[in-house]
């Protein structure tokens, strides 16, 4: 990464959104996880993945966000709800409890999103074995990681070559969910074959041997990241004290 964020540690970042994730979700009311949306697309900005940032976010959570508000307001009936027609109501009550459920996954996902936008994945893997931790949650971790842009290689071939065979994946929705269809059985069968070279290809270099190993690529904790993992447990004790006070 080439911004100053980007080349925190990554347990620095880890720590971070963890704090705010915790903060948000323990914390009454919604004004201030709604608040955090902001403060992450100024991250954003600083980590030079702005506009990456926001359509990841329209694209996924938006809709979600959009879905949950609705249903709660005006599907899901209260002791206050006023009917409006058939089955759509509107409630006092749904508003408030809409208005708490989204803004924490508003928070939550915010979060989420910038921190594996920041930090790459090698990056979080040399960061784990430096951690110690064991080696199946590495690769589970990794191979986690590495699926999301695996699947969308794999099924854009895939419909690509379904084109090329005169097969019609364009048009409404009702067209696209048929044409889907048939490439669910070639897209299971190559990520299986992918996960499977992956192991043993990890098998191959002593993966799981217990021996310490050396790595080529070298990523140090600086004095920042110190300083950032320190705030973030401080902040953390501060605020467990506050609600429990």
């Amino acid at each position: 990464m080439k911004s100053a964020i980007g080349r925190l540690y990554p347990s620095s970042k880890f720590c971070f959104m963890l704090l705010i994730i915790i903060i948000t979700i323990f914390t009454p009311g919604y004004w201030l996880q709604y608040a955090m949306f902001p403060l992450f697309v100024v991250l954003s900005l600083f980590s030079r993945t702005g506009v990456k940032f926001l359509k990841a976010f329209l694209a996924s959570i938006a809709l979600v966000v959009v879905v949950i508000f609705l249903a709660q307001v005006c599907i899901v009936h209260y002791p206050d709800t006023q009917h409006l027609w058939a089955f759509v109501g509107l409630s006092p009550t749904g508003l408030s409890k809409s208005l708490g459920i989204t803004s924490k996954i508003v928070a939550s996902a915010a979060a989420i999103m910038w921190f594996f936008q920041v930090t790459r994945t090698k990056d979080m893997v040399y960061a784990m074995e430096a951690a110690h931790l064991p080696k199946k949650v590495t690769f589970v971790t990794m191979s986690t990681l590495q699926m999301v842009p695996q699947v969308a290689s794999a099924s854009k071939t895939i419909m690509e070559a379904q084109e090329s065979r005169g097969i019609q994946v364009d048009g409404g929705i009702w067209k696209r969910m048929t044409s889907f269809v048939p490439m669910l059985g070639p897209l299971i069968f190559s990520l299986v074959q992918q996960t499977e070279e992956h192991a043993l290809a990890l098998q191959s270099r002593a993966f799981l041997s217990t021996a310490r190993k050396t790595s080529l690529y070298k990523l140090d904790k600086h004095r920042v990241d110190w300083l950032i993992q320190g705030l973030c447990l401080l902040g953390l004790i501060a605020y467990l004290i506050w609600r429990l006070l």
